[in-house]
């Protein structure tokens, strides 16, 4: 990708009514437009990154036996009406029409898909041979929050892994509830981000305790209470633990942090079968309610989370596994010589298939090295007058750079 052609841009200064980290970054770097109060436009470089968070999460999701599919947004009143959820505050609700004699129903935005999933699975599950199943989705959640801040760790509109399960037994729920455990910790390995698995009260989803992974980070609104020492860790509304107390599990003394939840597990139970008459038919010929769970992750909000984690003071530094590209090649002056190798060495990638943004524009090597450090991507090469026919080559989060030939480049970055 030539930058010179890349539909962003980088701005010289951060923008003022924001005040997190990942909104600064990102909007100075060109990655997201601000429209509203908690609404933003996810620009290429950001919609790359997305891109790849979401490979992800489909591999783990795919491996565990999720099947993808999509549910629609626009939610009718009477679905909601089952569930008693059709008053929550955090709904976004379509104005009644003020057409004359008008049937159209009144509608919520998706801010959550239970009733959604509940609904149709009752269109295919009769016996016990249909179960165990679980569907996941991709898809952009609304939810009227009052007070919209932290940039894309608490928006109106957002991105939303959700994955529920259906199965005849609580013990075959507890079975599952633990691989999808398993699954999101993969995920998060894979992108770099460290969380802790964490006890947390229901809300609105279930009675019963959930888990939360939290990444323990200064802009994180949670409470964690943890231990360092051993992998406890409760979300402070639970109020079994104090900070300086000893751990319940090893005796080491609790540590209290910030935490951004950037995924959930939920037992939902029967509450949403029973709501809508979900049944099977068991082997001994019995009608029994379908036991379901629920689990969230959320692809900007692990992109918001990164930046947090991942940043100094010259820009973002993506991990090698999310960033936009692998490669930024930045060539430095107006000799034609630089800019042969430059186009050269932009070829070599391009038919190596490695992902590489080739800076061409007509800029100062400041504007030029700057922008660079700002959009964080994993390598940076640069060709100049003073590398000759070499390539400067270091990494975003390193202060080594090496001289290195062409084929020792494409060798290094495999």
């Amino acid at each position: 990708m030539l930058q010179s052609k890349l539909f962003t841009k980088t701005q010289k200064t951060f923008p003022k009514d924001e005040e997190a980290i990942n909104a600064k970054l990102l909007i100075k770097g060109g990655y997201i437009r601000k429209l509203s109060a908690g609404v933003y436009t996810y620009l290429p470089l950001a919609w790359r990154v997305l891109g790849k968070i979401n490979r992800i999460i489909r591999e783990e999701m795919n491996a565990i036996g999720g099947q993808e599919l999509l549910m629609n947004t626009l939610v009718a009143k009477e679905y909601w009406e089952k569930t008693n959820r059709w008053e929550t505050p955090v709904a976004f609700k379509t104005a009644k029409q003020q057409i004359a004699n008008s049937q159209l129903p009144e509608f919520a935005l998706g801010w959550t898909h239970e009733e959604v999933i509940t609904h149709i699975a009752t269109n295919f599950i009769n016996s016990y041979k249909d179960l165990p199943f679980s569907a996941y989705q991709i898809q952009t959640k609304f939810r009227a929050e009052e007070r919209a801040k932290n940039g894309l760790l608490r928006g109106r509109e957002f991105m939303m892994k959700d994955l529920y399960s259906f199965h005849t037994s609580k013990e075959d729920l507890d079975r599952f509830y633990g691989e999808v455990i398993g699954a999101y910790k993969k995920i998060l390995k894979r992108v770099q981000l460290p969380a802790k698995v964490t006890e947390a009260a229901g809300g609105a989803f279930t009675k019963e305790y959930t888990h939360e992974f939290q990444a323990l980070l200064p802009a994180g609104e949670d409470i964690v209470m943890h231990c360092e020492k051993c992998d406890f860790a409760q979300n402070r509304e639970l109020n079994q633990v104090q900070e300086g107390g000893k751990c319940p599990k090893c005796g080491n003394a609790i540590k209290k942090s910030n935490g951004i939840e950037v995924a959930n597990v939920f037992r939902l139970g029967t509450r949403y079968s029973d709501a809508f008459n979900l049944k099977f038919t068991d082997k001994d010929g019995s009608q029994k309610p379908v036991i379901m769970g629920s689990y969230g992750i959320g692809p900007t909000r692990l992109l918001a989370t990164l930046v947090e984690m991942y940043n100094d003071e010259r820009g973002i530094i993506w991990p090698e596994s999310v960033s936009p590209f692998k490669v930024h090649l930045v060539g430095l002056g107006n000799d034609p010589k630089v800019k042969k190798n430059a186009e050269k060495i932009y070829a070599a990638l391009e038919k190596k298939g490695v992902e590489v943004l080739y800076d061409d524009r007509d800029a100062g090597a400041g504007e030029k090295l700057g922008d660079a450090d700002l959009l964080g991507i994993t390598w940076r090469a640069i060709v100049s007058e003073k590398t000759g026919a070499k390539i400067e080559l270091k990494k975003r989060n390193s202060q080594k750079a090496e001289l290195v030939i062409l084929p020792q480049f494409l060798k290094k970055i495999k």
